[in-house]
């Protein structure tokens, strides 16, 4: 099975500190904006764990707020949903639009009072804020994507959460923090990766504007994408917080979206790169922002039955039948050049040589051309990446 080197690290950081949870994310709002509540939470965490096909336990949940829709600082219902269905929680606070995050302490608080060890037990870390970074940035701004957070902000609600959790049932859970990759990758956020135990990474190919983001291209972005994560966060465990490809919605340059190309992106990222190699949360279970026109959802109406094939089978199959069919490409690619370097007549040779030279800069220039653009992100030049949600709680 074809595995980057970095994705491989990164499942080995994170197999210290994390088991490889499999979960989808939830917001805390329908899709009409009206408030979930406990039954509602209750049937997503039943549908997840009851997939067919699911090549394993998506028992995992991440939360974007500990504070019920609506509410000053009652905890969200999904808390007593977990606890009945035995979901594990990766935690949000969020932290975008607001001086401090006392009420996201407080309603967590009162969860942990009223549930004790029951809730206690089911945490598995917490976000300090969900693509806060990147709604700050220039793509951010220019996505229109909403207020967010700055880092030394994010810094300082980190420092907050650790202190009022200290002496508590939870005090050695790992903080981290959401973004999307190009926010790792800016060396001015680097205070956020000193002051968390993991790293969330956001990152949806399908977005990735003038990169060549055809579904067929959607495993090499994601790839250079998780690679320069890994690189840029000096060690630290990542896992992947948001990922997929929607099933309907506009065409976004070459990225389109259909039902077929949402079951390949799961086949190529999720079972060849994530699942079981990396604490993952797939976006998602159901959608529920109404303002984004793009939808994600692998279950029509917490239907059991999923909207396509979620099994990985045959998965080290097709990896080995590409690869056999990549080596054929290059070995005549290889005897054509030969061939044609090996002609008596001097000039020719010249020319020919010339030729395979140019040949195999165009192809590396094809390959540092990624790199570079992953660089210059990262370095806060101009992205054509809108890979950021940045829509309120849900995420997307």
């Amino acid at each position: 099975m074809r595995v980057s080197v970095a994705i491989a690290a990164g499942a080995f950081a994170v197999g210290t500190s994390a088991q490889n949870y499999l979960g989808f994310n939830s917001g805390a709002t329908l899709a009409d904006r009206s408030a979930k509540f406990k039954a509602d939470f209750k049937a997503e965490f039943e549908t997840a764990q009851g997939l067919k096909g699911a090549p394993g336990d998506f028992s995992a949940v991440r939360l974007y707020t500990n504070i019920q829709a609506y509410s000053q600082d009652d905890p969200i219902e999904a808390f007593e949903a977990a606890i009945e269905t035995d979901t594990s929680i990766l935690l949000g606070v969020w932290a975008s639009g607001t001086d401090n995050i006392d009420k996201e302490i407080s309603a967590l608080k009162k969860a942990l009072d009223k549930y004790g060890s029951e809730l206690a037990d089911l945490i598995i870390g917490v976000s300090i804020g969900s693509e806060d970074l990147y709604r700050t940035s220039y793509t951010g701004i220019k996505n229109k994507s909403g207020v967010g957070a700055g880092p030394s902000t994010i810094v300082e609600f980190i420092k907050d959460f650790r202190k009022a959790f200290k002496s508590s049932a939870i005090s050695d859970i790992p903080v981290g923090h959401v973004d999307t990759w190009d926010v790792w990758t800016n060396g001015t956020n680097n205070p956020v990766i000193d002051a968390v135990d993991f790293v969330g990474v956001d990152e949806y190919p399908y977005y990735e504007n003038d990169k060549g983001n055809s579904i067929e291209n959607a495993g090499k972005l994601f790839d250079k994408a998780y690679d320069a994560t890994i690189a840029a966060v000096g060690g630290k465990p990542v896992w992947v917080t948001e990922t997929g490809w929607p099933y309907v919605g506009e065409t976004w340059d070459e990225a389109e979206a259909s039902v077929a190309n949402a079951k390949k992106y799961w086949r190529d990222v999720g079972c060849r790169r994530l699942f079981g190699q990396t604490p993952t949360f797939w976006y998602t279970l159901r959608d529920s922002n109404p303002d984004n026109s793009m939808k994600f959802s692998v279950s029509d109406k917490l239907s059991t039955t999923p909207r396509f094939d979620l099994s990985c089978d045959g998965i080290e199959e097709e990896e080995e039948t590409s690869t056999k069919s990549a080596s054929k490409t290059a070995s005549k690619t290889a005897s054509k050049t030969h061939t044609e370097s090996g002609s008596s007549h001097t000039d020719a040779t010249h020319s020919n040589s010339s030729t395979a030279t140019s040949h195999s800069t165009k192809t590396a220039s094809s390959d540092d051309e990624s790199d570079e653009t992953a660089t210059a992100t990262g370095t806060g030049a101009e992205s054509t990446s809108t890979s950021g949600s940045g829509s309120g709680s849900d995420g997307k």
